[in-house]
């Protein structure tokens, strides 16, 4: 075979069924999801850089849960933050629905947003429980890593929050970066 041009399609975008006129967004590609990803501790937020174009509307978030499921949920949850870390929409509170081990969850923001800029966004994950479920991802070699390295590179992924219940805050307030990159789908 012989092509003398670039791909047609971006091969990410047909790996995924080539979704017409809908937004699909990920973390990670879904075929470096190859860690099982500490969440955080019970109420703690961790939140994962997704990169969204002008124009996407984001319905739903979906996360995928690792080899550890939820213990005992009261509370759950997904928010979607704008580039500076303010809360644009969150799910209903899931309270105590239960999340197997190796299962997908994808949940309706409560109103879904339309992206005017483009940039890196934060999807987010909150569960009080008496064990957090643990997610597909991606661990880096440290935290250092999904910093911004001195380069103003976007932080990757961080946690955030001591208690959260049900509701997801109004910011990503005082963000520790965290190793794991959870693999999410913004849709």
């Amino acid at each position: 075979m012989t092509r003398q041009n670039g791909p047609f399609f971006d091969e990410n975008y047909l790996r995924q069924g080539s979704p017409t006129n809908s937004t699909f967004a990920e973390s990670i590609p879904r075929f470096a999801a190859v860690s099982d990803c500490t969440a955080g501790a019970t109420g703690v937020m961790i939140s994962v850089g997704i990169p969204l174009q002008y124009g996407d509307v984001v319905t739903n978030l979906t996360f995928v849960s690792g080899d550890t499921a939820a213990d005992t949920p009261t509370h759950w949850g997904f928010a979607l933050y704008d580039t500076a870390g303010a809360l644009l929409a969150q799910t209903a509170d899931k309270t105590n629905t239960a999340w197997a081990a190796n299962t997908v969850k994808t949940v309706a923001l409560a109103t879904p947003q339309t992206i005017t800029t483009p940039g890196i966004y934060f999807a987010s994950m909150w569960m009080a429980a008496t064990a957090v479920v643990t997610l597909a991802g991606v661990n880096v070699q440290n935290a250092v890593v999904n910093g911004n390295l001195g380069l103003s590179a976007v932080v990757l992924a961080k946690t955030s929050g001591s208690s959260l219940a049900a509701t997801a805050p109004a910011t990503i307030a005082t963000p520790t970066t965290v190793k794991a990159i959870p693999y999410v789908v913004a849709s």
